[in-house]
């Protein structure tokens, strides 16, 4: 069943078409992901959905029936309905429960009356009914359960019970985003439609998120910029390019690569078509310069034909992309960054980092990761001197440049236009070579004159970077570069990460961007220390980081595990008892192990299936394909489940 549905939307703003002629339908379970550059119309298109803009043309269908969650992009600075700023995370989070506050009230009032009797008009019996018959309702609409339920998602969203006894205005930015998903996940509208919803989040939150909406058996609309949470979410996506948009089976990998596809035969055909026209053009011209009666016969009678041929628009050239390039300088010593034993804590004396040491060379593509609060951001201004360091120090090596990426762009003029942050970042530079670099940044015409602070996020992170390139040096440490950044962009910046001659060290949760470009990874636990590791196999970054994880999560239990029980080794009988154990897990392993396998060998098989299944019966059968896809996409994800047990 149809629960959102567009017809020919348009929209422009002034002369500036923002969306031209939009069409597509998402069925009560969709999972679709809505990608495309930044400022091409994917929150216009929330917002026309939702009533908040008026289409020039077209109609929007909206299951009345169906009730509807949103997570906008400036939810940072909301205020939340309803609650003053004084109301606590939590209370917040009831809130989302208007229904049953009110029943609960309600349940209240009437259970002071029955033990009170105070109420003389009605009779205890009548409002014992009343009770239980609004009991019954509240138990059934999930009363008992509500409030766990909202505890349980800040939890999962990474708030401890501290925070969510916090006001809600006391929250950054980013705090208060989370808390708005929060409340949009534990209402688990019909309709769910998120405006990037993995910004702010750590790695662990997002896997659970990813999980939570993979699971969704409800419609979601999802404005991403995140390739890997796109593969993993959605079962459809719909690219939004020069105010068109087109809808695609499958998840961001799979649907780019039909598009691009689809592009080729466009052009392909639009070509060959023009061929045609030239020739038959020609033979019309031919035939008139003969000019005798019959020449002109054929002459009108093919250019009739010309006339009646449905003519192919030319397909619109894709958006430019960024042109990223960091040139670096003169090459730095071999030991670019040496930290020893370094320790920060904050004056309350709580430690954030604890006796990090480790040793960065020249080339090393160094990520640093960890979950929100375990100090990645602290020991990047611990590397660039401003912080000091409670314990230990940080050197750098010879010759050493730094080029620094702050996520919040900080280093931005608010009062500057465009071509005047990066002209008086560099004022021994022509206008022309300024110009030439914004354009590469998609800064063109008019874009060059509008001031820093009616840029939005994407465009002030193009900028900072278009200011990065300009400098000389040759370790780049950027934190979170690809915040902000559109799906374009970040393919661009990892080109020129690749290809830039000199060091690296970034802080990201972006994973798709880890496994492009990680060689080492430095994993921050919470409350100090961190595991360092070298990547074996570029492109793995991520999958290595999860595996170095869980080998570390099962020998902290086996180490727990040891301890336990070499309190316990008294007698030869208790060291007996503990060999028959061994042995007995070993068998139960071994039997673990084999009925692994077998499983996996029985997927296999039906993987095999359901290939020759999707290419042939199941072809041009949308719905089946459909069907067939997403049992695919499940089997693999359990495949890779059991090939990550069988390796630990």
């Amino acid at each position: 069943m149809i629960a959102i549905s567009t017809d020919n939307l348009s929209l422009s703003f002034g002369t500036k078409k923002i969306l031209e002629g939009v069409t597509f339908s998402a069925d009560e379970t969709d999972r679709i992901g809505i990608v495309g550059v930044n400022g091409c119309g994917k929150s216009t298109l929330f917002r026309l959905i939702l009533g908040e803009y008026e289409a020039d043309t077209g109609s929007i269908y909206l299951s009345k029936d169906k009730t509807v969650g949103i997570l906008r992009q400036d939810d940072a600075f909301c205020e939340f309905e309803g609650a003053d700023g004084e109301a606590t995370c939590l209370e917040v989070m009831y809130r989302s429960f208007p229904e049953l506050l009110r029943m609960e009230k309600n349940l209240s009032e009437l259970e002071a009356m029955l033990h009170e009797n105070a109420n003389t008009e009605r009779s205890t019996e009548s409002v014992a009914q009343e009770y239980s018959a609004l009991n019954d309702r509240f138990i059934r609409e999930g009363g008992l359960e509500f409030r766990n339920r909202c505890a349980s998602t800040l939890m999962r969203m990474g708030f401890d019970e501290k925070m969510m006894e916090r006001p809600f205005s006391s929250l950054s930015g980013g705090q208060r985003t989370r808390l708005a998903l929060s409340k949009e996940l534990c209402r688990e509208p019909d309709i769910l439609m998120l405006d990037e919803p993995t910004n702010h989040l750590d790695m662990e939150t997002l896997v659970w998120l990813e999980s939570f909406l993979a699971s969704y058996k409800k419609c979601i609309l999802v404005i991403s910029h995140d390739r890997y949470f796109l593969d993993r979410v959605t079962n459809k996506t719909l690219f939004i390019e020069n105010t068109r948009a087109k809808l695609y089976n499958g998840g961001y990998t799979k649907s780019s690569a039909q598009r691009k596809i689809d592009r080729e035969i466009e052009e392909k055909h639009y070509k060959n078509q023009q061929k045609e026209i030239a020739r038959q053009e020609a033979y019309i011209a031919q035939q008139r310069a003969w000019n005798r009666e019959r020449n002109i016969i054929a002459a009108e009678s093919r250019l009739k034909m010309l006339e009646k041929m449905e003519k192919l628009e030319r397909p619109k050239e894709a958006p430019k992309s960024v042109r990223i390039r960091f040139s670096s300088s003169i090459a730095s010593g071999n030991d670019v960054l040496t930290v020893k034993n370094l320790s920060f804590s904050y004056p309350n004396g709580k430690k954030l980092l604890g006796g990090l040491s480790f040793l960065v060379k020249r080339n090393d593509r160094l990520f640093i990761v960890g979950p929100n609060g375990c100090g990645k951001s602290t020991l990047i201004k611990l590397m660039l001197g401003k912080l000091q360091a409670t314990e230990g120090y940080i050197e750098g090596g010879y010759n050493v440049n730094i080029g620094y990426y702050d996520q919040e762009n900080q280093n931005l003029s608010p009062e500057n236009t465009v071509l005047d942050e990066l002209w008086n970042a560099y004022p021994s530079l022509t206008e022309l070579t300024i110009r030439n670099t914004l354009a590469q940044f998609r800064f063109v015409g008019e874009d060059v004159y509008k001031t820093v602070s009616d840029l939005s996020g994407g465009e002030r992170a193009r900028l900072t970077l278009s200011k990065l390139i300009l400098s000389e040096m040759n370790l780049l440490i950027l934190d979170e570069p690809t915040n902000h950044l559109d799906i374009d962009s970040r393919e661009a910046l990892e080109t020129a990460l690749e290809d830039f001659d000199g060091t690296i060290i970034t802080v990201s949760h972006d994973r798709y961007f880890i496994d492009k470009l990680a060689t080492r990874i430095i994993d921050l636990h919470v409350g100090g220390g961190a595991s360092d590791f070298h990547v074996q196999n570029v492109g793995s970054g991520y999958d290595e980081l999860t595996r170095d994880r869980k080998r570390r999560e099962n020998l902290s239990a086996n180490v727990g595990e040891e301890e336990k029980s070499v309190t316990k080794e008294s007698s030869q009988k208790e060291q007996y008892l503990q060999n028959k154990q061994k042995a007995a897990d070993a068998r139960k392993a071994q039997k673990r192990l084999e009925k692994l396998e077998a499983e996996s060998k029985k997927i296999e098989a039906e993987l095999e299936e359901l290939d020759v299944r999707m290419n042939g019966e199941a072809a041009t059968d949308y719905v089946l394909l459909a069907e067939l896809d997403n049992r695919k996409n499940e089997l693999e994800e359990r495949l890779l489940e059991i090939y990550e047990e069988i390796d630990i």
